[in-house]
Order: structure tokens, then C-alpha cells, then sequence
């Protein structure tokens, strides 16, 4: 701008290959950083008639990112001019680095017009072969140096670039008692607390903030001379450094920070965790209900507890999961609850906000989506199972029956939950001028997949409709249907399912089960593990789920951060909403 400004150029348009500068001039954004270069921008410009900014791509600003880069390596100017600088050029005063500049402008005058005369050939058919450009390309880049001005590098990065240094590595740190464990939470989402990145980010284990980088120009650096805190881990690769004298710390008491930050498990721990007497942890947000129901199904839980089980999968949505369900079960942790932050934004983008945090959700639509986008994302072919489906796919076979036709259609399909209907609650009072709450045997309820009993159906066509189950699974789903929906107002039917606790035998209420071949030995015992209820108004109220602890056999009621021990007893009492039966071993 200085040099089009002493040409007499009154019409300037300027591309960048900064998106964030570009958005900062044309939005009118007074960011932090950008002031001075801001500043300059807007005093300058009103040496011009018309001036214009855009962006563009580094690779079409390759010359121009070449000679910025020369000019500032060689210390020729400074990385913004001052507006007395600017006022000194524009009133005739021309120094030692203006006339850098325009020298600079020559070459790149030069190189632009390189340019025009390559695209000129390739217009007059002269077209150079597309190895030879990619190799002149490629010594374009290596001519150009890499620029130190955020200097991101770290030891994640360590050894890219010239400019990678060693760094000194003590076993004795003056700063180590000033580690603050009860301030350390490493459940949320890893940006730095200053500039919202989530490159190379590091943790300050005094006070628990998160900042980026470790170089004299980083916002962990400015961090440890502002407040005098000292020790640093990184979030990726697990090493502790001293700032600002930049040396790593190799000492065994950090140890339990590390496996707090990435819980790790070998095969021989999860083996032991259904005999160990060891707590879980404690949710804080909606999923409390829906995550403690699967934490109890053994397979699954042990699947996700060893990362190389699914390290081929790319879903940031399966990571997450298997990163709570580490935290969930790892014993040396810092606080007696897990906030499962980084799990619910993965949810949340991958279900397109059909699930948001903070807001409720319904446990059986949360449960269905989860388990059928998990078993997307860990199968390796289209036709591959999962241990998904290896604990929760059994199989139907359904007879459909229309109006005006004898034919019978039969068809397989497998299912995952099973949905059970309730019973209308009367509609007359007692006595007593109270509603009656009705009871149901789970007997009844299952009578509906016996291959006997009919369900009519009136969408999509009106028909009969006979179930039967003909493939049971591992772990059995149950879904209540409590709720209605109509075009006024949501209704929730309050009848009371009478269940067994222990010792189901599925084949006294589903008789059509296929039988065992003769010599092997098959139940069909199964055990309630996790019982999920709604108490309250169908909008207002609230879910709880009552588990199963496997090494003393007890129950737990848990509601959010309230974890209580109760009765088995009590599970039957309740409205129950989703059930997990787990198959007894012979």
C-alpha cells in the first residue's frame, strides 16, 4: 500500500491468503492481535479512491508468501510499519526500507509476469508436462523458510524442521509441590483458554486452564511469567515441562495425572472388574441413565475399555465413548463424578443436534441411536457384525396378515430392542374419588411375540399383524411405551409392570423359542441388570436408572450425582421405562 501510494495509484486490490485478517478488515473486527496491523490498513487506505480485500488460497500466493517471508527472515523491516512511518512516505520522505520494498515489488512485479507468460504458452499450446511443474513447486517450497512466529512445534512435532530444538530432560523440579490435583479436570474439550485452538495444548496443573504452546510468544509462557505457575503437561503426547525454563520433567509422582488424563487398562484389570468391589463414576448430565445401562453389559464395556479394539475406526464418535467408558471405570481418579462433555459435542455433531447438551432427551431414542450409529461406525464391511449386535441383536419373524387378502406375508427382520404396549389406565375413579393405578405382569406383556396373539396395525396399511421371537440375545432390551404424543398434549400411561429381578425364564413367556440341539445345553435364564424409570409429569419430569453392582450383587439408585443404595424390592416398584436382562451362564 506505501508503494502504490507514492506511484499515485488511486484503485487497489489487495488478496490474502489470512482468512482471519481478510474477516477482521472487512468485518470491522478490532481483534487483540490484528490492532497495529489494523490500524495501518485503515490509515492507509484513505490514500485510495476505491481499495478492495479478498482472500485467496496459499497455494495461488506462493510468490508473494515467498518474498513476505525473505523480507522478515533477513530483518529488513518489522511485521507491521507504524502510521508516522506510513505519514513520513506518503509526504515524499522515502527511507532505507521503502526502497527495500520496492525492490521487492520489482521481483514480484517480475515473477507476475513469469506467470502470464506461462499461461500464455499453455493458451498457445506450449504446455510443460505436470512432473516438471510439481518439482519446481516443491523447490519453491523448500527455498521458502518456515516461518517462528506462533511456533507451534513441540515434541509431538519434533524433528519436521530445522528449526526443532533438543530439549533438557531433569528428574528434579523445584516447582513440583506447587501441582494442584483437586483443580485438575481433563473431561472437557481440549482448547486453549486464550485463543480457542486445539493445537498443541497444554494444561497448567496449578490451576487447571488450558493454554497453547510453549515458546517464548505462547500463551502458556505468558501464563507462567503472569502467574507464576510452573508445570505443564501436554494433552497429546503426556510430558510435563517447566515454564519458562522450558526443560521436561521425567518424575514418577506425576504418573497418576498421566492415567487420569488417558485411563489405560490392561486385559488381566478388565477381567477383575466384575470381582472387584470398585466403584464406578457418576454422571452429570442426561445420559447418566443411558450410559450407566450399558456400562453394565459386560462384552460391551470390555470391548471399549481397550483402545486397540476399535483403533482402526475413525468415528470421533466412537474415541469419545471409549474414552468415557475408561474414565467411568478408572479407580484413581481425581473426583467421584465424569463429565461427559467431549462425548456429547461428538453426539451432537454426529446426530446433527438432534441431541444437545443441556437439553432432555428420551433415554429409548438416545439408546436406539447410539447403539445404530456405533454399529455403523465399528463395522468393517457392510455385512460385518459388531459387538454391538453381538450383545443386543436377536431376531423376529413376523406375519402380516392385510384386508381382503388370504396370502400371508413372512418375513425375518432382527431388533435390537423389543417395545412392549401397556394397557389404557381407566378412565374412572374409585371410591375414594382417586385414580386407580393399574398393574401388569411382564407375562402379559410378552404374550404379544408368542407368534399367537395378533396386533392390528393401521400404518402404513391397515393389517394383522402376528411376532415371534425366534432368535433371543445375549442382553434383552425392553421398552415400555408409556408415552403418547397427539396434537394437543403429551400423555404418559402410569401402569405399574410387575418383573421379575432374577431367574426369568423367557421360554414360560415366550413358548416359540426354538429348542437346543440335543447334547448342548442353552438358557434362557435371564437377570435384570439396569431398570430405567420416569417419575412426574410427561414434561416435567425426571429419569433414573437403577443398577446392578455384579461383585456383591447389590443395587444402586442413581439420578444425576445422587448415587444411593436400595432394595431389590424397591427396582419392581417402580415405572418402568427400559429394562437389560442379561443371559445366565450355564
Amino acid at each position: 500500500m506505501l508503494h502504490d501510494s507514492s506511484l499515485g495509484i488511486n484503485n487497489i486490490w489487495i488478496h490474502s491468503d489470512s482468512q482471519e485478517l481478510i474477516r477482521a478488515i472487512n468485518g470491522n473486527r478490532r481483534s487483540p492481535e490484528l490492532f497495529e496491523v489494523l490500524s495501518d490498513i485503515a490509515y492507509l487506505s484513505l490514500s485510495f479512491t476505491f481499495y478492495r480485500f479478498t482472500f485467496i488460497l496459499r497455494l495461488d500466493n506462493g510468490y508473494a508468501d515467498y518474498l513476505a517471508k525473505t523480507t522478515f527472515s533477513l530483518g529488513l523491516v518489522g511485521p507491521s510499519i507504524s502510521a508516522s512511518k506510513a505519514s513520513k512516505v506518503l509526504n515524499g520522505r522515502v527511507d532505507s526500507s521503502f526502497l527495500i520494498i520496492r525492490r521487492i515489488g520489482r521481483l514480484f512485479r517480475k515473477e507476475i509476469s513469469r506467470m502470464k507468460s506461462e499461461r500464455e504458452e499453455v493458451k498457445n499450446g506450449g504446455v510443460e508436462e505436470e512432473e516438471e511443474r510439481e518439482l519446481k513447486r516443491k523447490r519453491e517450497k523448500e527455498r521458502s523458510p518456515p516461518l517462528d512466529e506462533l511456533e507451534l512445534e513441540d515434541d509431538a512435532f519434533k524433528g519436521r524442521g530445522k528449526h526443532s530444538r533438543h530439549v533438557e530432560v531433569r528428574r528434579d523440579c523445584p516447582y513440583l509441590d506447587t501441582v494442584n490435583r483437586q483443580v485438575l479436570d481433563f473431561d472437557f474439550e481440549r482448547f486453549c483458554s486464550v485463543s480457542l485452538s486445539n493445537l498443541n495444548v497444554y494444561a497448567c496443573l496449578v490451576c487447571g486452564k488450558y493454554f497453547q504452546g510453549r515458546s517464548q510468544k505462547s500463551h502458556a509462557y505468558t501464563h507462567s511469567l503472569e502467574a507464576g505457575h510452573h508445570v505443564y503437561i501436554n494433552l497429546l503426547t503426556e510430558k510435563v515441562y517447566c515454564l519458562p525454563d522450558s526443560y521436561e520433567i521425567n518424575d514418577p509422582s506425576l504418573d497418576d495425572i498421566r492415567h487420569v488424563l488417558n485411563p489405560r487398562f490392561s486385559r488381566a484389570q478388565v477381567e477383575e472388574l466384575d470381582r472387584n468391589k470398585q466403584w464406578s463414576r457418576a454422571l452429570d448430565e442426561f445420559v447418566n441413565v443411558t450410559i450407566q445401562s450399558l456400562m453394565r453389559v459386560t462384552p460391551l464395556r470390555n470391548f471399549f475399555l481397550i483402545p486397540e479394539n476399535y483403533q482402526h475406526c475413525k468415528s470421533p464418535l466412537v474415541h469419545r465413548f471409549g474414552e468415557l467408558t475408561r474414565k467411568i471405570w478408572h479407580a484413581r481418579n481425581f473426583k467421584g463424578q465424569v463429565s461427559p462433555h467431549e462425548f456429547l459435542q461428538a453426539v451432537m455433531k454426529a446426530s446433527k443436534k438432534r441431541f444437545r447438551i443441556g437439553q432432555q432427551s428420551d433415554p429409548v431414542e438416545f439408546m436406539s441411536w447410539l447403539l445404530n450409529t456405533l454399529h455403523m461406525d465399528l463395522r468393517t464391511s457392510k455385512d460385518a457384525s459388531s459387538i454391538i449386535h453381538q450383545c443386543f441383536q436377536g431376531e423376529l419373524e413376523v406375519v402380516r396378515e392385510y384386508q381382503g387378502n388370504e396370502n400371508k406375508e413372512i418375513s425375518r427382520m432382527p431388533f435390537l430392542m423389543l417395545g412392549l404396549d401397556l394397557p389404557p389406565p381407566p378412565l374412572f375413579k374409585d371410591v375414594m374419588e382417586k385414580n386407580i393405578i393399574p398393574q401388569v405382569a411382564l407375562f402379559d406383556l410378552l404374550k404379544k411375540f408368542d407368534g399367537e396373539t395378533v396386533t392390528e396395525v393401521v400404518r402404513p396399511k391397515l393389517a394383522r399383524m402376528r411376532y415371534r421371537v425366534t432368535k433371543s440375545p445375549p442382553y434383552l432390551m425392553f421398552h415400555m411405551v408409556r408415552f403418547k404424543k397427539n396434537n394437543f398434549f403429551k400423555e404418559k400411561n402410569p401402569t405399574l409392570v410387575n418383573f421379575p429381578v432374577k431367574d426369568m425364564e423367557l421360554r414360560d413367556y415366550i413358548p416359540s423359542l426354538p429348542t437346543a440341539v440335543e447334547g448342548e445345553k442353552v438358557s434362557s435364564k435371564y437377570n435384570l441388570i439396569a431398570n430405567i424409570v420416569h417419575d412426574g409429569k410427561p414434561e416435567d419430569g425426571y429419569f433414573r436408572v437403577f443398577v446392578q453392582r455384579k461383585s456383591q450383587e447389590l443395587w444402586y439408585e442413581m439420578q444425576d450425582l445422587h448415587v444411593a443404595e436400595t432394595l431389590p424390592q424397591m427396582v419392581e416398584l417402580s415405572e418402568a421405562y427400559m429394562q437389560i436382562y442379561e443371559l445366565q451362564e450355564e
